[in-house]
């Protein structure tokens, strides 16, 4: 690539690195030593947290590392021990976000008829969040698909470019489980979500105007109604979500269907 390419790339990656993880230490830190945030809802926020911070803790040193060279300079073991690290929390963020999404789901459309979720319940998910990537992601280590450079040289990850069914197979099966179907949970929950709050929201409104009064809200609470709030929060995340692991899926995808279309700077969108 082109050496501003590395240097820009390099310089984001630097930035990016020390807000998430002083940014995480802090959420960590707060929810942990704050006995009043220490609640099973936010058992899920910390592991989230803990995920990302290990995520670029662990990659972003590397990666500027390598933007400097202009390639990779670490070896082959240390490449596989990225690649494994990247894709583990990676793994992990995103369950935990489909398990707060559910969370969501179950205290604002179900309401009152929901099964409030206990610390037990929250440990439960995260340990099932960290097995299930743990198993997926140490499968490459053992032959189901291999942890590779990427095009650019300045980061590694799973083999899209060698053509053979068993190489394919793990691609397709991850991309299922960690791409389309937590995107497809946490899109139906989300529309359930604020249809169950625009609901709310119209049965107060015609509530008040049935005891006529403008609103049922103090004039504070007007300001910043729910239903705005929780649209905003459903798109936002939502949309942030597809944002940040849409081109790991496209450039594997590619990789598989188009090689053609593979260069050094197509793959620097995935890790970046």
């Amino acid at each position: 690539m082109n050496p501003l390419w590395y240097g820009l790339l390099g310089f984001v990656i630097f930035c990016l690195g020390c807000l998430s993880v002083f940014g995480n230490s802090v959420v960590i830190w707060v929810f942990t030593s704050t006995k009043t945030l220490r609640s099973p809802a936010n058992m899920l926020v910390v592991n989230l947290a803990l995920s990302d911070f290990l995520m670029m803790a662990n990659m972003s040193p590397p990666m500027v590392h390598s933007c400097y060279h202009g390639t990779w300079m670490l070896g082959p073991t240390y490449c596989e021990y990225y690649a494994l690290v990247g894709s583990l929390s990676g793994c992990i963020s995103i369950w935990t976000m489909v398990w707060i999404t559910l969370d969501r789901y179950n205290v604002i459309v179900k309401g009152v008829a929901a099964t409030p979720l206990t610390n037990k319940g929250a440990f439960a998910r995260n340990i099932f969040s960290w097995l299930s990537a743990l198993i997926w992601c140490v499968s490459p280590l053992y032959g189901w698909n291999r942890y590779v450079p990427e095009g650019n040289m300045t980061a590694c990850g799973t083999d899209y470019l060698t053509d053979d069914w068993l190489s394919h197979s793990y691609l397709y099966a991850y991309t299922f489980w960690v791409y389309l179907f937590p995107f497809f949970i946490i899109v139906y929950c989300y529309t359930y979500i604020v249809s169950a709050v625009f609901a709310h929201e119209k049965g107060m409104r015609d509530q008040a105007k049935k005891m006529g009064v403008k609103s049922l809200r103090n004039e504070e609470a007007q300001k910043t109604s729910a239903e705005c709030r929780l649209a905003k929060v459903a798109l936002v995340t939502v949309s942030l979500w597809f944002t940040a692991w849409t081109p790991y899926c496209v450039i594997n995808v590619t990789g598989m269907w188009d090689k053609t279309k593979i260069t050094p700077l197509f793959t620097i969108w995935g890790s970046l």
